[in-house]
């Protein structure tokens, strides 16, 4: 049955569907010797289908993990900078995962990611609205910041839906907030928090949908998601 090349890519285990799309607009995939174009098709029983000149492979196994991902790490599979990335941590899981979503490099906490192209494109498309949790470390005027945060805000010219705080302790000048949003801009809770007039110290993520960051994780540690924490995730709506 013939599919669109980026569900078949990222079906093969190889990278997201978004991921998948940039490699065909950028020339990298040909299908029976001809150079692929975004939104074409191709059935993997028939078609020869190659990316970078390798044969694309049928996936063998599914894996889904969950990071406690540290500062100071890059949320990619290779950083031309050189810089420490979140595949490092999990190389001896067996399998080639990539993230689902990201958490910059100052960012920290719970990061999902998995060879599941479907599962991958349930989280993260902005039509399941699935809920991220935050936990944000700031200094600055909470009282004013706090109404600013959870009205609608603007980022790079796009509404952003109204986001859910809620204030927690404060300490030597440094208040912590819970942020729950459901979109994914790049540094959105900082830059969020930069509008309101808020300067944050320390940025955790703590929860994505249903499931939670297992506390016993220490940061860099790793752990395959259980059975109930994976039909969670594709609960979502």
């Amino acid at each position: 049955m013939e599919e669109r090349l980026q569900k078949l890519i990222s079906a093969g285990g190889l990278a997201s569907r978004r991921t998948a799309e940039t490699w065909i607009t950028a020339g990298r995939v040909t299908v029976n010797g001809q150079t692929a174009q975004l939104g074409d098709k191709a059935d993997p029983e028939r078609d020869e289908i190659r990316v970078d000149g390798k044969p694309l492979e049928r996936q063998t196994q599914t894996v889904y993990l969950m990071l406690n991902k540290p500062r100071g790490y890059v949320t990619t599979l290779a950083d031309e900078k050189g810089r420490h990335t979140v595949a490092d941590l999990v190389s001896a899981c067996g399998e080639r995962v990539w993230p689902v979503g990201r958490l910059d490099l100052d960012s920290e906490g719970l990061l999902l990611l998995t060879n599941d192209g479907e599962l991958t494109h349930r989280l993260l498309h902005p039509s399941h609205e699935v809920e991220k949790e935050y936990l944000v470390w700031v200094t600055g005027d909470v009282a004013r910041g706090v109404p600013i945060l959870s009205a609608p805000m603007e980022l790079d010219g796009e509404p952003l839906a109204p986001a859910k705080v809620r204030v927690g302790r404060s300490s030597g000048g440094v208040t912590q907030l819970s942020v729950v949003i459901h979109q994914g801009k790049n540094r959105q809770v900082r830059r969020m928090c930069k509008q309101a007039g808020l300067t944050v110290q320390r940025l955790k993520r703590i929860r994505e949908g249903q499931v939670t960051l297992d506390r016993s994780l220490k940061p860099g540690a790793w752990r395959p998601l259980t059975v109930r924490e994976l039909a969670l995730l594709r609960s979502e709506r």
